[in-house]
């Protein structure tokens, strides 16, 4: 009886004290903790109402080339109230709406710049990239051809067009779209910005088969070193149909020079992602 009397009480001992400890952990523990809150989504000051609507549209391109998104849109509304016919601060409102992901809200923008102005070949373009970014690639299609009849000199439209074929998987229309921007502009797809829209390409095997359509065009259009520079890009992501290289007629050339031979005896192995 004594025997278990003691286990009984060395039992209850232990518990106490287990208890304790973890009472105290947690104690320990939450005091110790940091709660690390949201970033602040706007962070400069509000927009002065004595500054023209000039004024307020620069601070709005500064604010979105610092990728201050939210603020940059108020600033653009307060030019707007000062301007209301401006198409231009629809369009860059329509802009940072869709740099935020809200395609809906930047198509409204997009389509009251075209209501100011039905001349704005950019607003048609960047209201076909709204439908982009919502996969309605027919209608985006639609508001890139659009832009390109109020202005056929410009890359940027064609390679959207180009994308919003590629993502229908209409791979013919989407090599003539791409032909036409490198033909406009050969660095066109080496281009970047702090406040442009860019399309990407999601899905690795998408990655994979857009670097081999590059590189057939480049190929095409005589560019060695950037079609190599595709070519090895598109087996660097996986691209299965690799063969065809050897088969499609854009590189009948390029499979004459030994820096081809090399690269395809290299046999790239896929990056793992």
């Amino acid at each position: 009886m004594e025997a278990r009397r003691r286990l009984r009480c060395s039992l209850l001992l232990a518990l106490f004290v287990a208890g304790m400890a973890i009472a105290l952990a947690a104690q320990t523990t939450i005091a110790e903790q940091v709660q690390v809150g949201p970033p602040p989504l706007r962070r400069a000051e509000p927009p002065s109402p004595r500054a023209t609507a000039a004024e307020l549209e620069q601070q709005g391109d500064d604010l979105r080339g610092e990728k201050a998104f939210l603020d940059a849109i108020d600033y653009f509304r307060a030019a707007l109230a000062k301007d209301r016919n401006n198409a231009r601060i629809y369009n860059k409102i329509g802009i940072s709406e869709l740099q935020i992901l809200r395609p809906k809200e930047a198509r409204k923008n997009f389509e009251a710049a075209i209501r100011t102005d039905r001349q704005y070949a950019e607003a048609y373009n960047n209201l076909g990239t709204a439908h982009h970014y919502e996969k309605n690639y027919g209608k985006a299609i639609k508001q890139y051809k659009k832009a390109i009849e109020l202005r056929q000199d410009s890359a940027t439209f064609f390679v959207n067009l180009g994308a919003a074929y590629f993502a229908k998987k209409d791979y013919r229309e989407a090599m003539q779209a791409y032909a036409k921007a490198i033909q406009l502009d050969p660095d066109v797809f080496e281009h970047t910005g702090r406040t442009g829209v860019t399309l990407q390409v999601q899905t690795r095997e998408e990655r994979a088969r857009y670097a081999y359509l590059l590189a057939r065009m480049y190929a095409k259009t005589g560019q060695s070193e950037r079609s190599l520079l595709y070519l090895k890009r598109a087996m660097e992501d996986g691209y299965t149909g690799m063969k065809k290289v050897y088969e499609d007629e854009e590189f009948t050339e390029l499979r004459k020079d030994p820096r081809f031979v090399a690269l395809m005896a290299t046999k790239t192995v896929a990056i793992p992602e």
